[in-house]
């Protein structure tokens, strides 16, 4: 029974793990959505040029 017990309870930590993996994935993907966008769409400076890519 506890051999059992101990492969369902495997099965379940790599279910829930290949769920979490998933999400993370789709957030990265959004996060990357974001940034392009942004990166595409940033504004210019008052004398025409555009701003550089980073904020230092």
């Amino acid at each position: 029974m506890v051999p059992l017990l101990l492969v369902l309870l495997l099965a379940l930590l790599l279910f829930g793990a290949g769920f979490a993996l998933k999400a993370l994935w789709w957030v990265a993907v959004v996060v990357l959505v974001f940034w392009l966008v942004g990166f595409l769409a940033r504004g210019t400076h008052s004398s025409g040029r555009r701003h550089s890519w980073y904020r230092w």
